[in-house]
């Protein structure tokens, strides 16, 4: 047993160090992560449809919120753990969401990584984390199977 956990805890030491080496080639490192957060969610907050909903979750706590968007990229980015929560959990519920937001918020982000990215590269990588993100996001709040029931379908 302790063979394994040594063996697993290598494994996991392997995947950070290529994640780490992967993001250097491209020019990302913690401070363009910090740096990605703050300005994305800063146009988020003013854009004028997604910054109502973001703001009505968040009043009060966007310092809190900014620190959690830095420990998840970091997270998706380096592989390192730094986050630990539920991202469809806390996006059930929120008054004002809805589906043809996503498109909005990739917009954004796109257009922010078109403005700081480091490399062709590092915004290609991010941009397809973020779709990634958000057809998952997409998919589990607002799918319904039902809808998809070929019984259902009228010609």
């Amino acid at each position: 047993m302790e063979q394994e956990l040594r063996a697993r805890a290598a494994h996991l030491v392997g995947i950070r160090e290529k994640a780490e080496a992967e993001m250097a080639i491209m020019g990302i490192d913690a401070t363009f992560i910090d740096r990605l957060v703050e300005t994305f969610y800063g146009r988020v907050q003013a854009h004028p449809r997604l910054g109502p909903v973001f703001d009505g979750q968040l009043a009060g706590r966007w310092p809190d919120h900014m620190e959690k968007m830095k420990r998840f990229w970091s997270s998706v980015a380096f592989k390192n753990g730094a986050y630990g929560g539920k991202p469809v959990q806390a996006h059930l519920g929120v008054k004002g969401m809805a589906a043809d937001l996503f498109p909005e918020w990739l917009a954004l982000f796109s257009q922010t990584l078109a403005d700081i990215a480091p490399s062709e590269q590092a915004k290609d990588w991010f941009m397809a984390t973020a779709e990634r993100i958000a057809k998952s996001l997409t998919l589990s709040l607002f799918y319904n199977p039902a809808l998809d029931d070929p019984a259902r379908k009228t010609v």
